[in-house]
């Protein structure tokens, strides 16, 4: 049984309807929360045990109007056909309606241009053509209506139809019988131009808004790419073809080059390099060997592998990422809930206000004309104030708003983020993988007297290319880039915690810390170890290299500024906006990356539970703070901001926290 379940529910004109939906679901014992979007036509039910109500559920919301079907996983491309379709019948309908209130508004101001039309023929040729308009382009809002109204339930459709519908019976009976109207004093004119005009414009509010939908759904498709249809899995020994919905975690599947990775999982046999700029933006493709982790949805680009599914279905980062973008359309800024709240109450006073004002025109209007003054009136009144600023146009912004920052690679999970972000008085940065790139990379080279780089680095990359080390890593792609010429080695060892060494071109080379070449008995350089102290106070970590017995070289290898960082802060100081860090790292290497990048307030040296109260602070002070993280060590901090930022390029548990997420990491989004 599942304790979490996604509904379509077809049927919901309107936040309102949502919240209905909401009611029903919420209403069963076996359910701890509900959540609904009238912009996504989703409910997602969590349940306190078991899904056992599930058919109860489904029946009590089809009772109430709706049509609800249970849907898994990523696969959209029914939903996307079905959305196809509605879109294109309201098109439809709308381009229909429009012609035929064209034609209406021609027939009724035919004798403003000297065409005379005598009034019985001009009221029934109106009638005919507005007939269309009612029961086939406005009917949903009629049948909607009615439906809510036998539940006693009334919104924006009971508003509508009561102003379009009390227009049209009123020039019904001004066309066929309208000497019942002039003996009671009423002069017998028709408003079918009045009711044919507003179902037409609001099926095209309608219409604008259900393509502002689909526009957003096609930008997190594009952003995001299409999952595999199906996937090749290997079982006895034997490769078939079965469909991405079969795969289950422990499979093992075969990926060839140039296919996209059907789930996420681990590779086990084989090398590759992958594309994973759908989640990370890194361009270059990254290197995958066995024990490696792969990520579904991503483009295996040279070799074949075998990998172990280990996450499938909803379980997947593209799965996540969608669910995120999904989770941002549906959640409610405060000031939706605040329309949610008026809403209540609102349509039920606007029909108050109607009769009303029906009523006192109809009294103290006068005249000949009082009761078509009157009706007038009160249709105004229906039509005028239909809440579509509450119940359409807020979670339309929202939604279109989301879709427009995934569009540029922000994803927004929380509405509250989005009404906040204009507020922002401070930014706090972590240090790692956000003003940084996260990867380590050579710096500074210094050459002790009488060594050379032509001589020594060769070496070093002969040695270095045989360690696994993070920073042994960094220098072999930096010196590899740099062309040198390549030698093997021989009598390889790694000294744990220490460094490299290993005889190459018939020489001993020693790579790795000052401690580990005194250890050694090599003769430190005192030009190298000042020059090395300088780079180590600057951020820096330094590399020692002996060659001959004696210290050659210095190499020192730092996490690089991500290349808008800079920038981004300057940018954020002109908006009055504080930039501050907070970040585990070392004093000295913090003050170091704050001074490149800007930054005059500087917190080192912080546990991860530190952060969020460092946050909390900030708050008391009365800063509204955003905070950019994206390791596990951020989470707490994400969650204790006025709105939490997080890297694309981090991991699952910051962007889990975070009310925003940087896909591809760029920091100058925040602006």
């Amino acid at each position: 049984m599942s304790n979490r379940i996604t509904l379509t529910v077809n049927g919901m004109g309107s936040d309102h309807c949502a919240g209905v939906v909401k009611k029903v679901i919420e209403s069963f014992r076996s359910v701890q929360e509900a959540q609904t979007s009238f912009a996504n036509r989703e409910a997602t039910i969590t349940f306190k045990n078991n899904d056992a109500e599930l058919g109860e559920i489904l029946k009590a919301i089809r009772n109430a109007g709706y049509e609800p079907s249970v849907i898994s996983g990523v696969e959209t491309t029914d939903q996307d056909a079905d959305d196809q379709r509605s879109l294109a019948l309201l098109r439809n309908k709308v381009t229909v309606g429009g012609i035929l209130s064209v034609i209406i508004l021609g027939i009724v101001y035919a004798p403003f241009s000297g065409m005379e039309i005598p009034a019985n023929v001009s009221n029934v040729l109106q009638l005919i053509f507005t007939l269309p308009i009612l029961f086939w382009t406005g009917g949903k809002i009629f049948s909607g209506a009615y439906a809510k109204a036998m539940r006693k339930i009334v919104d924006m459709d009971t508003l509508i139809a009561l102003g379009t519908g009390a227009a049209f019976l009123y020039s019904l009976v001004a066309t066929f019988t309208p000497d019942i109207l002039s003996r009671s004093g009423i002069v017998p004119d028709v408003y079918y131009d009045t009711a044919a005009v507003i179902i037409t414009l609001i099926l095209l509010g309608k219409y604008l808004e259900e393509r502002a939908k689909k526009g957003t759904s096609e930008a997190i498709r594009k952003l995001l790419g299409l999952q595999p249809k199906t996937a090749r899995i290997i079982r006895g020994g034997k490769e078939t073809d079965i469909p991405i919905a079969e795969v289950q975690a422990g499979d093992v599947l075969l990926v060839r080059p140039g296919e996209k990775i059907p789930v996420d999982g681990t590779v086990m046999d084989g090398s590759s390099a992958v594309n994973e700029s759908m989640v990370t933006g890194e361009s270059i493709p990254v290197s995958k060997h066995p024990g490696d982790s792969v990520i579904g949805a991503t483009i295996n680009e040279t070799g074949s592998f075998t990998m172990k599914a280990t996450k499938v279905g909803a379980e997947t980062v593209l799965a996540h990422i969608i669910d995120i973008v999904k989770k941002a359309q549906a959640s409610k800024a405060p000031i939706q809930r605040l329309a949610d709240q008026v809403s209540a109450f609102f349509v039920p006073v606007v029909i108050v206000i109607a009769l009303l004002s029906f009523g006192a025109w109809l009294f103290f209007g006068g005249g000949v004309n009082a009761f078509t003054s009157a009706l007038v009136a009160a249709v105004s009144v229906l039509i005028i104030a239909c809440p579509c600023a509450l119940g359409i146009a807020t979670p339309t912004a929202v939604m279109v708003g989301t879709g427009k920052g995934a569009e540029h690679g922000i994803l927004i999970k929380d509405a509250t983020a989005l009404e906040n972000a204009h507020k922002v008085t401070a930014v706090v940065f972590d240090k790692t993988g956000t003003l940084t790139e996260g990867k380590p990379r050579v710096t500074d080279i210094a050459m002790a007297e009488g060594f050379t780089q032509e001589d020594v680095l060769p070496l070093v990359l002969a040695i270095e290319k045989q360690s696994e080390h993070p920073l042994a890593q960094a220098i072999v792609v930096d010196f590899k880039e740099k062309g040198l010429q390549e030698y093997g080695s021989k009598d390889f060892q790694a000294h744990r915690g220490k460094g490299v060494s290993a005889t190459v071109h018939g020489k001993p080379v020693l790579v790795g810390t000052r401690r580990f070449l005194s250890e050694q008995g090599i003769v430190q350089s005192a030009t190298l170890d000042g020059k090395a102290k300088e780079l180590e106070q600057s951020g820096r970590t330094v590399v020692f290299v002996a060659t001959e017995g004696k210290t050659s070289a210095i190499v020192a290898i730092a996490d690089t500024l991500k290349e808008n960082a800079v920038e981004t802060v300057r940018e954020l100081r002109k908006l009055g906006i504080e930039p501050i860090m907070i970040t585990g790292d070392n004093e000295d290497t913090a003050k170091a990356i704050a001074k490149q990048v800007g930054i005059e307030r500087v917190f080192a040296r912080v546990l991860p539970e530190e952060k969020a109260e460092r946050v909390k602070a900030l708050q008391a002070e009365g800063k509204i703070v955003a905070m950019a993280g994206d390791g596990i060590n951020d989470a707490p901090a994400l969650v204790q901001a006025d709105i939490g930022i997080a890297m694309g390029s981090g991991t699952d548990v910051a962007m889990e926290s975070a009310g925003m997420t940087l896909l591809k990491g760029d920091i100058s989004k925040i602006l």
